[in-house]
């Protein structure tokens, strides 16, 4: 990965509070896990921005490398990586991830 490549990652993953590295958009996920990613955060009513890897082989690539997580989609909240679809997916079931995003002052209120 250039640093170029790292510099461009490293300024998404600032970009917002929630990022979510994916397989397509919100509203189009183009794979299974993906799907599952947006389903969890949007039932935590959580405010995020997406990157659709598969618009740009140089993120896509770099991404796995920025985080040392081999699959897509990747989870950021506040520019710390969080984990992928499996890992939402625990965290969710456990009450982790809305804990998570309540301490971080990006979850629904109320």
């Amino acid at each position: 990965m250039t640093n170029a490549v790292k510099s461009r990652i490293g300024e998404i993953v600032k970009s917002a509070d929630v990022v979510l590295f994916m397989k397509g958009t919100p509203l189009f996920p183009q794979c299974g896990f993906s799907s599952r990613a947006i389903a969890i955060l949007d039932h935590l009513g959580v405010e995020f921005e997406s990157v659709d890897v598969l618009q740009d082989q140089e993120v896509r690539q770099g991404i796995k490398e920025f985080s040392d997580w081999p699959t897509i989609p990747q989870l950021y909240v506040k520019g710390e990586f969080v984990g992928g679809s499996d890992i939402m997916m625990e965290m969710f079931e456990a009450g982790e991830l809305h804990q998570l995003m309540a301490d971080q002052g990006v979850a629904r209120q109320g």
